[in-house]
């Protein structure tokens, strides 16, 4: 009877030892995994701060009068470095995109096409912005209320997000700093964005690449001087990661 308790207990303590293993490789897992994602989290962070040093070392640039002059807003990435990151910058003028208040409703209807809809899907997007003029609702205000235009996906509204305006107020884009996906839509004509009038309100994109492969994107639209006497001499229109 004795040995018989004694085998019983000896199997609790077995049984009891395997689950504490169990239990303590659980644990050992999920610190491992929480020791993973924080430095993914660390890493990453400090990718995304080197794309904010990019976009204020091009915001500095633009301010000097002189450095402005070698940035041409068409999209030209510039390499840049900061601490151990390696930056690619550009810088876009907002003329050269569709302004989304007043732009031709088949101006509109040709970016989508241009964009990856169909013509049953670009025409009903057309006529869903025109009908929303005639109603007089109050002009787009960000970005993202085209996502409620009725026809719009989300695949097409990612396409065309980067080429819609809302502070452009140009009748239509402007040659010299549209996209080469504009141009095709629109059939603009090839200029030069040399020496051209680029305005004041700029699209700022900004790539940082760290050492074991940790990246982080920042686009950044900014009004310049967006008043006379303005202790800031910039304004954030719009901040996307």
């Amino acid at each position: 009877m004795i040995k018989q308790q004694r085998g019983v207990a000896l199997l609790l303590v077995l049984w009891v030892l395997a689950l504490l293993s169990l239990l303590l490789g659980g644990l050992a897992g999920w610190v491992q995994l929480q020791t993973r994602q924080a430095a993914w989290h660390r890493q990453h962070t400090q990718a995304l701060l080197a794309a904010e040093a990019g976009v204020a070392l091009t915001l500095q640039a633009l301010a000097d009068p002189t450095q402005r002059k070698q940035w041409v807003a068409d999209g030209r990435e510039v390499p840049l470095t900061f601490d151990d990151a390696q930056l690619r910058v550009s810088v876009r003028s907002d003329l050269g995109k569709l302004y989304l208040n007043s732009a031709d409703v088949g101006d509109f209807a040709r970016l989508a096409l241009a964009c990856g809809a169909t013509q049953a899907q670009a025409d009903q997007l057309a006529r869903a912005l025109e009908v929303r003029r005639n109603q007089g609702h109050a002009p787009f205000r960000v970005v993202e209320e085209l996502r409620q235009l009725p026809g719009m996906s989300r695949a097409l509204y990612s396409e065309m997000v980067p080429q819609i305006s809302l502070w452009s107020g140009l009748d239509r884009p402007d040659p010299a700093f549209a996209s080469p996906l504009m141009r095709r839509a629109l059939n603009l004509p090839r200029q030069s964005a040399v020496g051209a009038n680029a305005g004041d309100v700029l699209v700022i994109d900004s790539r940082a690449q760290r050492p074991g492969g940790y990246h982080a994107q920042l686009q950044v639209t900014v009004l310049l001087s967006p008043a006379q006497g303005s202790a800031q001499p910039y304004r954030v229109l719009r901040w996307q990661e």
